[in-house]
């Protein structure tokens, strides 16, 4: 996979940030807070991209990615009432946020993000190239060792200033990138093939032991976006 991006910095007194966003709108995505669980509505080509600034968190512990999509427009319908983890109808329920993947060495505080958001340079386009992001499933998971009670590649999160932010390590980043490239690879075919049923989705929950102080994201591939 190449991934265009724009590599931003921001500096705060002493203090200099790296911030790397996507060089194109995430247009067709939401985040929203549901709060019993977070939802992430994506079509196909914003979940590839998803999942390579996913693997590119895990790849840049020095840097801050940002996904903004606080402000895009929600997919139409969503998932029937009764179909998402929370037995809601996730289009029109929860506030919407913006995303930000980091690696916990880089020990950012969220509660300076607002001023590093807003003191941001123009930025210098880049070309990523992931390869990983073509493998099927990636390296081989030790789903056992997820589960021992010195496990420390767990997902973290805050929210401040309308933003959702996810702290991890390089292993859990990497583990986690191919429930995104699942929806966009899988996503598409479904939706014509069950028609009474139009609803892919796939999530990164509690019982997978990848989640620390954080609560479960459900990801849903949505084909059809408001105008």
């Amino acid at each position: 996979m190449n991934l265009p991006v724009v590599v931003h910095r921001a500096r705060l007194g002493a203090d200099e940030f790296r911030v790397i966003r996507p060089a194109e709108p995430l247009t067709h995505a939401a985040l929203a807070d549901h709060d019993r669980y977070l939802g992430a509505y994506l079509d196909r080509s914003t979940a590839r991209t998803i999942a390579g600034l996913w693997l590119l968190a895990a790849r840049s512990p020095g840097s801050l990615v940002h996904l903004p999509m606080r402000t895009n427009r929600p997919p139409v319908g969503g998932s029937p009432a009764g179909e998402s983890p929370a037995g809601e109808s996730p289009a029109g329920v929860g506030s919407r946020l913006d995303l930000v993947l980091l690696h916990h060495s880089l020990q950012f505080a969220p509660s300076r993000w607002k001023q590093v958001r807003s003191r941001l340079d123009t930025g210098r386009p880049r070309t990523v190239r992931l390869p990983e992001a073509e493998q099927d499933g990636g390296a081989a998971i030790d789903y056992a060792a997820r589960h021992y009670r010195e496990n420390r590649d767990l997902f973290h999160q805050h929210l401040h200033a309308e933003t959702l932010f996810m702290t991890g390590s390089t292993k859990v980043f990497r583990e986690t990138a191919h429930h995104f490239l699942d929806v966009a690879d899988r996503g598409p075919a479904h939706v014509p093939a069950h028609p009474g049923h139009a609803h892919y989705c796939t999530s990164l929950h509690a019982n997978a032991g990848i989640l620390g102080n954080a609560r479960e994201i459900h990801i849903e591939y949505c084909d059809r976006w408001t105008a």
